[in-house]
């Protein structure tokens, strides 16, 4: 069974399963000692339970969305620490070394709250600090307490290495699956553009061979029905039509490739929102949208795509609203908006930057507003094509 399971699926079973598993010889101590009082129960034992329905409530909540290469923000870390606190008051109010098992289930969620020399010097000093309870409750001297943390902190550390390498692979998959989806996307829009170029130069080719010759050939022919007479003459004003109307369907061919000749841009942008994990995409196209300068439907791509990324990785949100437009000035919009943290100031990153530096460079522009619990709000457009650069084509020919 656990075979259909993802790795950090399994990390949070066997985490729930120890806690579980480590209450039943806490239940029984407690019960002999409940018997022992005359089924009195007093504070110490009650104290005892909550840190540890504590713990199993702190564990299961940061195990969450292990998936989601862990989490950084501020209420996690602090869970973390309640976390350590309980496992430190279940030791120390029960006189026994049962925190140091505690402490190495923690240890397998350490890598994903902390950088990795933080969570190793973490762990250690969690398990010294259980030290005390060796030396004066249990009959250890000094030098076999420090032993006996020692040893459950080298256990603590395989958990740990072992947690580690499930984030690094976990990470490794993340960054995998969004290279995958972009890669998908630059295909088709590269075969977009191939499509848009072939057509193209199609029309050009029309345009250039067969419209100039149909025109100088039309020319002939009028000048021929001038100079002709007779059944000469009737001959050659049908050819005369016929090349008329063989030029009028030149002229509409090549209007016709030409206004066919935009990118297909919800084609580029779907795969981007397809299995991205805990994030639930809402996709809203207008179609048919089409962008007739290959570069901007590339910086529209490339904004979407870091749209998610941020959403993913900082936003902390579980759904993502994108919406793509094309208004009546003529510019493609794509608006988005999630149901993140959000924060009290915009801060600038890599991602952003390159987002607006793009943007300027095709004369779009880039805006951002966001509010701590209201999550992110981004507006990013760039200039359609005038349709008027089309006249002088068709007039030409």
């Amino acid at each position: 069974m656990l075979g259909y399971l993802s790795q950090t699926r399994v990390l949070r079973l066997a985490g729930l399963f120890t806690w579980v598993m480590l209450g039943l010889p806490l239940v029984y101590s407690q019960y002999e000692a409940l018997l022992r009082h005359g089924g009195q129960v007093d504070k110490q034992a009650l104290l005892l339970f909550v840190a540890y329905l504590t713990f199993g409530g702190g564990y299961l909540w940061l195990t969450r969305g292990l998936r989601n290469g862990g989490h950084s923000a501020w209420y996690d870390r602090a869970i973390l620490v309640l976390l350590t606190i309980c496992a430190l008051g279940v030791s120390y109010l029960s006189g026994s070394g049962l925190g140091s098992i505690l402490m190495m289930v923690a240890a397998g969620v350490i890598p994903w709250m902390l950088p990795a020399r933080v969570g190793v010097i973490w762990l250690l000093v969690s398990q010294l600090a259980v030290a005390p309870v060796y030396y004066l409750f249990l009959p250890f001297s000094l030098f076999e307490a420090l032993m006996q943390s020692l040893l459950y902190g080298g256990f603590s550390m395989f958990i740990f290495v072992t947690s580690l390498v499930a984030r690094q692979q976990t990470d490794a998959r993340e960054e995998q699956r969004r290279l995958n989806t972009e890669l998908r996307a630059t295909r088709v829009l590269l075969a977009e553009s191939a499509r848009v170029n072939e057509r193209t130069r199609i029309s050009r080719e029309l345009h250039d061979l067969l419209g100039h010759h149909l025109t100088a050939l039309s020319l002939n022919l009028e000048v021929a029905g001038h100079i002709t007479e007779g059944q000469a003459q009737e001959h050659v004003h049908q050819a005369h039509t016929l090349a008329k109307l063989l030029l009028t369907d030149v002229r509409e061919a090549v209007s016709q490739l030409r206004d066919s000749g935009a990118i297909d841009l919800a084609a580029a942008l779907r795969p981007l929102t397809e299995q991205v994990p805990s994030l639930h995409i809402h996709l809203d196209i207008e179609e048919p949208l089409s962008v007739e300068d290959p570069e901007h439907a590339h910086v529209l791509l490339r904004c979407t795509q870091e749209i998610i990324t941020n959403a993913v990785r900082h936003a902390d949100a579980r759904n993502l609203w994108i919406q793509v437009r094309c208004e009546d000035s003529g510019q493609v919009v794509v608006e988005a908006h999630d149901d993140g943290i959000g924060a009290d100031g915009i801060v600038v990153g890599n991602g952003l930057r390159g987002m607006r530096e793009r943007l300027q460079q095709c004369g779009g522009e880039l805006q951002i507003e966001t509010r701590r619990g209201q999550g992110f709000r981004l507006r990013a457009s760039v200039p359609g094509v005038p349709v008027l650069m089309l006249a002088p084509f068709e007039g030409a020919l």
